[in-house]
């Protein structure tokens, strides 16, 4: 029986996301430039994407540039951004084939005027499709995220629209990029480093992690596979015991 035959449909994670890491070892290995493993790293994004649809996984995230990726070389940062214009006009038809559609999350102003003109294009032309969200995250940082909802909220208690002791969890996520989105149930690393690297530290609070040694240019389906069928071995008790779920 092959790993995709032995997924439990009926108990997929509802929100995957992924920390694509290893793109630059990838590229180093074959003696070649970072910009390299980053083009090569697209390859792996369409799999992963087409695989999760045909699954029906309903929420995919990608983790695509942290604001911490600024500080990396000017010509790394100007390659990545020519990729992200090149990889959303060449997968808006696969976006429209498979009724995928996209979302964005981050300080997306901060991204150069072409990046963003391609960026909301797809983003008007997927608007009404159902089928999955994926979302990139671009420019993206989790305490920053976090630092913006706070600061929200307290304008919002400043000018007298919400009392303190009314803040609620629930409150929080209202003010989050993810708001329209469930917290993720399987959080996915590739190239073997074991940390969450700032990536929406508030809705992993209850995910499930799997660390894949496998560098992200060489992330195929049947990584996907293993990484899901992982999940569905594992037992989620939100804090019960095992009693309690059974």
């Amino acid at each position: 029986m092959s790993l995709k035959e032995q997924i439990n449909i009926s108990a997929l994670p509802k929100h995957i996301a992924i920390i694509m890491d290893g793109n630059g070892r990838w590229a180093k290995n074959q003696g070649m430039m970072r910009a390299f493993g980053h083009e090569n790293g697209t390859k792996s994004v369409k799999t992963v994407i087409e695989t999760s649809v045909k699954l029906g996984v309903k929420y995919l995230t990608l983790y695509a540039f942290s604001t911490e990726n600024w500080n990396r070389p000017k010509l790394e940062v100007n390659a990545l951004m020519r990729l992200l214009v090149k990889s959303l006009k060449s997968e808006l038809p696969l976006f429209h084939k498979e009724k995928v559609k996209l979302n964005v999350i981050g300080d997306i102003e901060s991204l150069p005027s072409k990046a963003k003109k391609e960026l909301n294009l797809a983003l008007s032309e997927t608007a009404n499709y159902k089928d999955m969200v994926l979302t990139l995250a671009l420019s993206y940082g989790s305490r920053e995220e976090l630092v913006k909802t706070f600061q929200e909220i307290a304008d919002k208690v400043k000018n007298n629209l919400i009392s303190p002791h009314l803040i609620t969890e629930q409150v929080i996520k209202e003010h989050l990029y993810t708001k329209s989105m469930p917290d993720v149930d399987l959080l996915i690393r590739t190239s073997g480093e074991q940390r969450i690297s700032n990536f929406l530290l508030w809705q992993i609070a209850y995910a499930e992690l799997y660390f894949s040694p496998v560098l992200w240019p060489d992330f195929t389906a049947e990584h996907l596979y293993e990484a899901i069928l992982n999940y569905q071995q594992r037992e989620r008790r939100f804090g019960k015991t095992s009693e309690q779920i059974t």
